[in-house]
């Protein structure tokens, strides 16, 4: 039976290339994960508030790892991409951001991003973010982002909103932390809306 519409993004769109790096134009660098970045990753997850606003934990340098070769070999898969995001300067791990859940068929996937806690309140995740959605909007011409977090968690909710994600709602009981079931905001931009005066 055929489709009455034709994919949005065709396969290949990442794997028939090499994964970017991508400045921010103000001072980051977006960059492809390096196996030698595995010490940074584990010692970011040692953080306690790592641990409340995401689901795993990083027992050894080895776990992380292999986190980083998973990241890299999804590349390829196109389902999800992953940046690390580092001072261009002292190649210093800051923060990573990524696309996850992408269709390239329906042009979507969902933004997420954490920051080490030594570059938190220095606006890297907003940044970041604004980064990613530029190219991944813009350049590859994905029609819609969506962005998700804890209901609790403001920090990301400034962050979605700084950067142009409206909030359309909230997905009751949707994600489950070591605390328990958490309420989840959901953001979203759609191509076309910086036009509307959005970041």
């Amino acid at each position: 039976m055929p489709y009455l519409t034709s994919p949005v993004l065709p396969a290949g769109t990442f794997a028939h290339g090499a994964q970017p790096s991508l400045p921010t134009g103000d001072g980051l660098l977006l960059r492809p994960w390096k196996a030698e970045d595995a010490p940074a990753v584990h010692a970011a997850f040692q953080d306690p508030l790592m641990h409340q606003w995401h689901i795993r934990a990083a027992d050894s340098e080895d776990e992380a790892g292999g986190w980083i070769e998973e990241w890299l070999l999804a590349w390829d898969g196109e389902r999800n991409a992953q940046w690390a995001v580092v001072d261009p300067d002292g190649d210093r791990l800051l923060g990573r951001v990524a696309l996850r859940e992408i269709r390239l068929d329906e042009g979507t996937a969902e933004v997420a991003y954490w920051t080490t806690a030594a570059a938190r309140g220095q606006g890297v995740a907003a940044r970041a973010t604004t980064a990613l959605a530029r190219w991944a909007l813009d350049t590859i011409g994905f029609h819609r982002l969506e962005l998700l977090h804890a209901v609790r968690n403001e920090a990301s909710c400034r962050v979605a909103a700084k950067t142009g994600f409206i909030l359309e709602g909230t997905k009751r009981s949707a994600t489950l932390h070591a605390d328990g079931w958490h309420d989840m905001h959901l953001h979203a931009r759609v191509r076309g809306d910086r036009a509307a005066g959005l970041t």
